[in-house]
């Protein structure tokens, strides 16, 4: 798996992603087997690829879930965004977007701005 740092997430950014989450069908299962080392594996695949994932657990059992949830975000370096029901969302960033985050934030440099008339005076 990654050797990530787990996120952590203030609640309005859960606020943000469970928004964004939403719209989203679950992309792996958690079958009767339990969690794999293939479906960690999955999961692992499916958050470097979208950064925000839901995932579906088969069983009643909440402990369980939660378990799983625990063992997931430990292992991919994930946070844990919403647990509802038989769903969890998950979230990571994406490597794409640190990158993209780190070439914001360096400032360009601007030339003076020009007005209508400099600007057609050039013609």
């Amino acid at each position: 798996m990654t050797d990530t740092i787990a996120v952590t997430l203030t609640p309005a950014e859960k606020k943000a992603l469970k928004a964004q989450a939403h719209a989203l069908d679950p992309v792996v299962l958690i079958g009767d087997k339990g969690l794999t080392p293939n479906v960690v594996k999955e999961i692992d695949m499916n958050l470097n690829a979208h950064g925000l994932i839901k995932v579906r657990v088969a069983g009643d059992d909440r402990e369980a879930r939660l378990e799983y949830a625990q063992t997931i975000c430990t292992e991919t370096g994930a946070a844990l965004v919403q647990h509802i029901g038989k769903l969890l969302v998950l979230f990571r960033p994406k490597a794409e977007d640190t990158e993209k985050a780190k070439a914001k934030s360096r400032p360009r440099p601007k030339g003076p701005r020009q007005t209508k008339r400099q600007f057609a005076s050039k013609d």
